[in-house]
């Protein structure tokens, strides 16, 4: 049997590591509750920058003259080349059968819907919607319609035949032709695919009203058509005048 000494130095010895246990608790709480300080405050200043750069970003579409959309309520921005300019080259495979050359079609105003392609199903909404709706652009004395992405013309011919879309689709792999209308500039893949932009070219070659309305901050890739027309119809009217 253990003496009443060796058992008051056993007591003593578990007192003195329960001690040393509450010790250990007691920092370990303190250092959670500092990091949980920090974390919170870099969660605070992660929030200023993040309103400080969609503040920037909003001022820069602004700068562009994307603040406010021109007739509907979807905003967009105006990229270059915009309204006055000449159009560049767009000459391009097409799922109509035949190579799609814009200086061909002088005279007439072409409605070009540079979009983010196979993926971006908002986008093929789009073309449905409009075509729907078949004397909406002729009421606006638009022509025609085509639309631009980085797909190959085999899966834009099959994507055209599953969602039975006419309007006829140009194939620009690797963005060459887009780069120079800057329409991969508005997109929520970098430049590595075009955003959501209207441009329309007059009969005689110039550009008579853009919109790029798939930029940050909110990244739109589908526009009501009503909206959609009331833009067309604003900014070519603000051409005309």
């Amino acid at each position: 049997m253990a003496s009443r000494k060796e058992e008051k130095e056993r007591l003593r010895q578990e007192r003195l590591r329960a001690e040393a246990d509450e010790a250990r608790s007691q920092r370990a709480r303190a250092l959670r509750l500092k990091l949980l300080g920090a974390v919170g405050a870099a969660i605070v200043a992660l929030g200023v920058v993040f309103a400080v750069s969609v503040g920037g970003e909003r001022g820069a579409s602004s700068a562009k003259g994307g603040a406010a959309s021109a007739g509907g309520d979807h905003a967009f921005a105006v990229g270059s080349p915009g309204p006055g300019k000449p159009a560049p080259m767009l000459k391009l495979p097409a799922t109509s059968g035949r190579s799609y050359d814009l200086a061909s079609r002088r005279g007439k105003r072409v409605l070009l819907y540079f979009q983010e392609g196979l993926g971006c199903q908002p986008c093929w909404d789009q073309i449905k919607d409009i075509e729907r709706k078949p004397g909406t652009l002729a009421a606006l004395g638009i022509d025609e319609m085509v639309s631009i992405t980085g797909n190959d013309l085999s899966n834009l011919r099959q994507k055209a035949s599953d969602e039975g879309i006419k309007t006829p689709l140009l194939a620009d792999p690797g963005l060459g032709m887009s780069a120079r209308w800057e329409a991969n500039k508005f997109g929520m893949m970098g430049d590595s695919a075009n955003g959501h932009s209207f441009i329309v070219v007059g009969p005689d070659g110039r550009i008579e009203h853009r919109a790029d309305y798939g930029g940050a901050p909110d990244y739109t890739m589908y526009v009501p058509v009503r909206s959609l027309v009331a833009d067309l119809r604003a900014g070519m009217r603000a051409k005309a005048s």
